[in-house]
């Protein structure tokens, strides 16, 4: 199987360690040959150091990359900012001769030389390409009785014709890795919209982005649906804290769980709600945590 380096990004371990833990548990159970990338920075945001400084990104991008060549390992993503941000710059780089010359020219300043030599992986892509959900489904230890909405996010699976998962309008890749751990993914209106967070609209125009969550947050609690499962940290704080602030501004609460795909899967796997840091959240459900804890207090 592929050797990795888990890029964690900057949302994870600044905000919410517990996905960190809950995906080296997972890679753990897994036997996954994943390694930490040492001197990692940030991917840097596709949507806002590409706009403003494309030579900028693609340097800081491909020095990311290059501590993963030199690991001789590929790039292992929790986050579908950073896979957008390094698969993208990995990919313009490998496909264009110019702009590789001019990128190591710039890190030839630092001792560094891109090469070319390894892919980005995204968590969920890589566990439905190397695993698949029949043999995630055959490992699951604690079958989830939850009802699950499930957001893709955008990086995910776009632009498609470098991703390439299938359907951008009703992929399925994973929504079939919820329904391995035994949790039913419910649809619901305007599931591939955005969430809000994304090219800066969250850090501009925090209004518009708390009215494009509160949309998507009203058809989830419509599905009446157990909890959010996402796989992109930007996403889950916008789910999470974005629920708290959308209480504050328009008086409207609706106390949704939100958990990352390897928290969702470490609970298959048999961890404990703790264990993997769903107790951490902005958003507090009691009565979701003691769903959780049941097979634990058996």
């Amino acid at each position: 199987m592929t050797k990795l380096s888990l890029f964690l990004g900057c949302i994870i371990p600044n905000r919410y360690p517990g996905i960190e833990k809950a995906t080296n548990l997972c890679l753990e159970k897994l036997d996954i040959d994943c390694s930490n990338l040492p001197g990692a920075s940030c991917c840097p945001a596709p949507g806002v150091f590409r706009s403003f400084d494309k030579p900028t990104w693609l340097a800081l991008a491909s020095r990311n990359i290059v501590l993963s060549e030199e690991m001789g390992r590929d790039v292992l993503t929790i986050c579908n900012g950073c896979y957008g941000s390094l698969s993208d710059a990995n990919n313009e780089l490998k496909d264009n001769a110019e702009l590789k010359s001019s990128t190591n020219a710039h890190l030839e300043k630092i001792g560094k030389e891109y090469r070319g030599s390894v892919n980005i992986r995204h968590i969920v892509e890589f566990l439905y390409g190397e695993f698949g959900p029949e043999m995630i489904r055959e490992i699951v230890v604690n079958p989830l009785n939850l009802r699950v909405a499930l957001h893709y996010g955008c990086h995910l699976v776009k632009p498609s014709a470098d991703r390439q998962h299938g359907s951008v309008e009703r992929p399925v890749f994973f929504d079939e890795l919820v329904e391995a751990t035994g949790a039913e993914s419910v649809d619901y209106p305007d599931k591939m919209a955005c969430c809000g967070a994304g090219g800066g609209v969250r850090s501009a125009l925090l209004e518009k982005s708390l009215e494009m969550v509160n949309h998507k947050l009203s058809l989830i609690r419509d599905a009446n649906v157990d909890c959010i499962v996402n796989a992109c940290p930007f996403c889950h704080l916008q789910f999470d804290e974005g629920q708290a602030e959308v209480k504050e501004k328009f008086g409207l609460e609706y106390n949704i769980p939100i958990l990352h795909y390897t928290q969702l899967l470490g609970l298959a796997l048999g961890f404990s709600p703790e264990e993997l840091g769903i107790d951490l959240n902005v958003v507090k459900n009691d009565e979701f945590m003691g769903k959780l804890k049941e097979p634990w207090q058996e």
